[in-house]
């Protein structure tokens, strides 16, 4: 009978999907990729999906949480682990995010103007246009909101974000919070009213 053994990077991504954030986070501070990849892979998709609200522009979204990370790995020697590595992460994104939203947009091309897409004969056109028409007024509203307010709603009710973790990343109180969370959530309610 012949001994079958793991293969080296099979038992490492077992290992490194159990390690916490604050032991991967120390490793990749000492220079280990592969623990900042993993970093990476676990917290891309939730930070992707904060972008993508705050800037309403998938390719804003992915720039933004690449400047972000690669934030990340050059100051992960002066992270103190005084928050949780997702926390820290979301603050810089934020950072990130609001800078982007303050700069000029570039000149669009005249080419660069899409045609059309076939309409697919099974598709439901009515119940996808409505869709589309509910998905761009929430963008709407959430664009009319104040920064602090979008970010506040965003990380709660998109991220799940406790008020404490909230309360971190826009370094404002849980009380701050909870205020711009209530005025948030009237006034998308009122704004989203006639989509109900």
């Amino acid at each position: 009978m012949t001994e079958r053994t793991a293969s080296p990077t099979l038992g490492r991504d077992l290992l490194e999907r159990h390690l916490p954030d604050g032991l991967l986070s120390v490793r990749a501070a000492e220079g280990d990729e592969d623990s900042f990849a993993v970093l990476v892979r676990r917290h891309g998709p939730p930070l992707l999906a904060l972008a993508r609200c705050m800037l309403g522009n998938p390719q804003d979204a992915e720039e933004a949480v690449q400047d972000a990370f690669v934030s990340a790995w050059r100051r992960l020697p002066e992270y103190r682990h005084s928050a949780e590595f997702r926390t820290w992460m979301y603050r810089i994104t934020v950072n990130r995010c609001m800078t982007m939203r303050h700069r000029p947009p570039p000149p669009l091309p005249l080419d660069a103007v899409a045609e059309p897409a076939a309409v697919n004969a099974w598709s439901q056109p009515a119940r996808t246009a409505e869709q589309d028409a509910a998905t761009a007024a929430l963008y709407r509203a959430l664009a009319e909101l104040d920064a602090g307010q979008r970010i506040c709603w965003v990380l709660r009710e998109v991220q799940g974000l406790s008020y404490r973790e909230i309360a971190h990343v826009t370094r404002t109180s849980e009380q701050t919070v909870r205020g711009r969370l209530f005025r948030a959530r009237r006034f998308l309610q009122e704004a989203m009213g006639p989509w109900r």
